[in-house]
């Protein structure tokens, strides 16, 4: 016999036993055929696939005191993490916390953790999450080797640009903090002796406003590493009336020079033409424009020429860096 149709509310999505049983379907229809059932008291015509899609159906089966968490939450959220923690995440366990006062999660596909009392929490796609400062704190508590300082700071710029977002404060150019930045400040200065707390604190120090991508961030720490002068993180550039001109990626201010992260979307020709015409109105104010690549952060030939030229550019003995 073909299962009784579903009212229209719980076919939308995943639902719990409590609720189909609040719209009056009998007790064994949420066992019939056409049903999966992804976690204890979540059921759903559709087995869930991504990341998200889990994370909404173990929701729907969880007590109302949890919130998703570390790798999870960070990817809710929209947190880039290591390449390895994004391939693993769809398939690994969902990262999930409670009160301290309920114990651990323990239910299968879950990775549980307790202290939720101490977090603050956000809404993604429905679901209760902790925020993105909190996130960014559980992310230096993960077993060590999982994380480097470097992934904290692009996380962490990627957080600040998100609360600083979420606030609708205008962070001024060549600013070093801003909402967000004080936002991590706080749920790091919250913790009492974190796993990780010199790493995170290492990591802070590097987190900055005004990021758009992991490897603006990654191309910054490169220089930075190398002792070059720290830039403004997309400096805004006026030409002598005061006009908009640009906003450049990595901007040494005093010495004119502008170093400009190319990813994927840049191939694009329109895109492409736009950046072209950036680059002459750039370079007709005085300055030095050098595109970079990833090759130039993550290869060790086409890393020590980039560096190499950008100390010739800003001026800097190359004798006083440590170019490698």
């Amino acid at each position: 016999m073909r299962p009784r149709p579903l009212p229209d509310e719980l076919a939308s999505g995943p639902f719990s036993t409590v609720r189909a049983r609040e719209l009056g379907l009998p007790a064994m229809r949420v066992y019939r055929s056409d049903l999966v059932h992804p976690t204890h008291g979540a059921h759903s015509l559709t087995e869930p696939v991504t990341l998200a899609e889990r994370a909404v159906a173990y929701a729907a089966g969880m007590p109302s005191a949890r919130a998703f968490s570390h790798v999870t939450a960070a990817l809710l959220l929209g947190l880039p993490l290591p390449m390895r923690l994004e391939a693993e995440a769809p398939s690994a366990g969902l990262h999930v916390m409670a009160p301290t006062s309920d114990g651990w999660v323990e239910r299968a596909g879950c990775v549980g953790h307790r202290g939720l009392e101490s977090r603050r929490t956000t809404t993604v796609q429905g679901i209760a999450v902790v925020s993105a400062a909190d996130t960014w704190c559980d992310l230096g508590e993960l077993r060590r080797g999982t994380v480097d300082v470097d992934d904290l700071v692009v996380a962490g710029d990627a957080a600040v640009a998100l609360i600083d977002a979420r606030s609708g404060v205008r962070v001024r150019s060549g600013s070093v903090t801003s909402p967000g930045v004080r936002a991590l400040h706080e749920a790091l200065h919250s913790r009492v002796r974190p796993r990780g707390k010199v790493m995170l604190a290492e990591a802070l120090r590097l987190v900055r406003p005004r990021v758009a991508s992991p490897m603006e961030t990654r191309s910054r720490l490169m220089f930075v590493r190398a002792g070059f002068p720290e830039p403004e993180v997309n400096g805004v550039v006026v030409d002598e009336a005061g006009e908009f001109v640009a906003e450049a990626d990595l901007l040494w201010r005093s010495r004119r020079v502008v170093a400009e992260y190319q990813g994927a979307p840049h191939a694009e020709i329109r895109r492409r033409s736009g950046d072209e015409v950036r680059r002459r109105r750039l370079e007709a104010l005085g300055h030095t424009v050098r595109e970079i690549f990833s090759e130039d952060v993550h290869r060790t030939p086409r890393r020590v020429e980039t560096l190499l030229f950008m100390a010739r550019a800003l001026d800097v003995d190359p004798a006083t860096l440590l170019i490698a």
